[in-house]
């Protein structure tokens, strides 16, 4: 299957397209995240991102870095604990984006990588993803079967940047 997946940093995208292509699926990454603060971490995930797409020799299209929208889905939840109301409109809007280009192209499915880690919770992320088209979307939990390990020994192995918080300015004062 030719899969979309939308990738949040270079770290999970290591795992989950190693997971995904030993599958046998062709994978194009997506890298859309306006949640990322501030710039200067976007530019390092995005960078990321780029160095695992070359050396698994995947296509990574690169979605526009614009916060307006993330700052208004998210606009009175400031103070929502981490896994909230805040991160699955976060995760609502990332997805949405994918899908959008998902029906633009020449897709079978299309998945995220946000389940790979461990601080996010795959049947929240998964149903976002189902709402968005329950026969398009790939559910998943590649952080099972060892996943997350995995995309952090690929990253530690490349010497990927590894970011350590989620990537939002509200995550980033924990």
């Amino acid at each position: 299957m030719k899969i979309l997946l939308h990738i949040c940093c270079g770290v999970c995208a290591a795992g989950v397209v190693d997971t995904l292509t030993g599958q046998g699926h062709s994978v194009t990454g997506f890298f859309y995240n306006p949640n990322i603060y501030p710039a200067a971490e976007y530019d390092k995930r995005l960078e990321a991102s780029r160095e695992v797409s070359r050396r698994m020799g995947f296509e990574l299209i690169e979605g526009e870095y614009d916060r307006a929208p993330w700052c208004e889905v998210s606009r009175g939840m400031e103070k929502d604990p981490e896994g909230g109301a805040r991160c699955r409109e976060c995760f609502r809007l990332r997805l949405a984006k994918t899908h959008d280009y998902f029906l633009e192209g020449q897709f079978d499915m299309f998945t995220t990588t946000l389940t790979v880690s461990p601080k996010k919770t795959a049947g929240v992320v998964n149903k976002v993803g189902l709402e968005m088209s329950a026969k398009s979307f790939l559910q998943a939990d590649f952080k099972k079967k060892e996943g997350f390990k995995k995309a952090v020994e690929l990253a530690r192995c490349w010497d990927i940047y590894r970011q350590d918080y989620c990537g939002c300015e509200y995550s980033i004062r924990r």
